[in-house]
């Protein structure tokens, strides 16, 4: 069995935890690997997993089972117990989407001289919540309240491409959305094309859909809840200054930065 250390790499996927504290190190391994497992776990099974000895495993549950983290079933194995529900909700009160959308926009530098726009799902619309306004003249001001037609949007995009064809139906099916130009999505089936090249690339792509001159690049954003979008994040360019090379790369970068706001929300790194 493999010596333990406290500060050696992380599995892919979970954040380096290194602290000296190890006990606490121990203690939030032992938690994430219940908490990726799809049943209970014996300390076998939590051995394998953390390369902890059975000895300091048993004394480490216990200690956790005391605090209510984790609960032990009948055969011995060990569940997540009820109280992590208590800080899982503490967290979800705590967190504001738009809060965590100027918290993470202040220290990045990518994107900081465009338009980035961050919206949610309102029926078939989307909704605008924050905006950062850039210095290109796009002809069209964003601003929070702004409500368009999701299919025609970047953020709209992306958020129906995490969703089940069915709801994308259920949402678009009393009226399709009035054209917004000549390059507006014309119907579901085209939609759905469009969609499924979004969960293949990871991100949207609005060209020229919403406003002639302008193509926009999107992408989903994940809080703990699933794997539906809570939010979409776009940039928005004026079609002159892209060609496809820098459209794949503009893509790549709006990706990793919806992926960072989710970490914030508090996705799970494995999705990424």
């Amino acid at each position: 069995m493999p010596k333990h250390n406290s500060e050696k790499s992380a599995p892919p996927g979970q954040l380096e935890l290194k602290s000296t504290s190890p006990a606490v190190v121990r203690a939030v391994q032992v938690l994430d690997a219940i908490a990726k497992a799809s049943q209970a776990l014996s300390l076998a099974d939590l051995a394998r997993e953390t390369g902890f000895p059975k000895s300091t495993l048993h004394g480490l549950c216990e200690t956790l089972a005391h605090m209510r983290l984790v609960k032990r079933q009948a055969s011995g194995a060990m569940a997540l117990g009820p109280h992590v529900m208590t800080w899982a909700s503490a967290f979800l009160s705590q967190t504001s989407i738009t809060d965590e959308f100027q918290a993470m926009w202040a220290q990045s530098t990518v994107f900081a001289d465009e338009t980035v726009t961050l919206s949610v799902l309102d029926g078939p619309d989307v909704i605008y919540l924050a905006c950062h306004n850039g210095n290109q003249p796009l002809g069209i001001t964003f601003r929070p309240g702004m409500h368009l037609p999701a299919p025609y949007t970047a953020t709209g995009k992306a958020m129906l491409s995490t969703l089940p064809p069915e709801v994308v139906t259920e949402l678009l099916s009393e009226q399709w959305p009035q054209p917004l130009t000549k390059a507006s999505v014309a119907d579901f089936d085209t939609l759905s094309d469009e969609l499924a090249q979004v969960r293949q690339t990871g991100y949207s792509v609005d060209n020229q859909q919403m406003r002639e001159g302008m193509i926009c690049f999107g992408a989903p954003v994940f809080d703990t809840s699933g794997t539906h979008a809570v939010a979409g994040l776009a940039v928005s360019f004026l079609t002159s200054e892209i060609d496809s090379r820098g459209g794949d790369r503009i893509g790549r970068d709006m990706r990793e930065l919806a992926d960072q706001l989710s970490v914030r929300l508090g996705a799970s790194l494995k999705r990424f």
